[in-house]
């Protein structure tokens, strides 16, 4: 789910697990190509995306808590009440090295985002709270990966 996503980008903090979040954050966004559409994203706010960890990055438009729990949705990581599944995000941490080390963070992290706005009934801004609340959470406790790491990776992965 989207708190997935974040719990990945955000968790990094016991040494090296940065990479361990950069891998999952990279993973979770495979997803949004096939989300595109569905949340009705424009070309620069698939953009933002990409900037997720920085400092500056706005949690204020709909459609990207939207595009969150498409893919969130995508990697079946959210339950039929659009909450997150528990068992699910652990199995897509688990499956990027290293995931198991912080598996049990991330969604414990999510899962207390989740409660702080379980009365939202807008299934999309509620995403994007949590995905705000999530990062904050992260970059609190030093978990989250730089976006320059991010976008090194990204690079990397890019190239033939």
């Amino acid at each position: 789910m989207l708190s997935l996503w974040l719990a990945v980008i955000l968790v990094p903090g016991i040494l090296g697990n940065s990479d361990v979040v950069k891998d999952v954050t990279l993973g979770f966004g495979e997803a949004l190509k096939f989300c595109r559409e569905e949340s009705q994203l424009t070309e620069d706010k698939m953009e933002e995306f990409y900037h997720f960890w920085h400092d500056d990055f706005k949690f204020e438009h709909r459609e990207l808590g939207c595009a969150i729990k498409c893919m969130s949705s995508h990697f079946n990581l959210l339950t039929d009440s659009n909450r997150m599944h528990h068992e699910n995000a652990d199995k897509f941490i688990k499956s990027f090295p290293n995931g198991e080390v912080i598996a049990e963070t991330m969604i414990t992290a999510i899962h207390n985002c989740e409660k702080q706005f379980d009365s939202e009934p807008d299934h999309c801004w509620r995403i994007l709270r949590i995905a705000e609340c999530f990062k904050n959470a992260c970059k609190e406790k030093g978990l989250a990966p730089t976006v320059e790491m991010i976008m090194a990776e990204f690079i990397m992965v890019s190239e033939p």
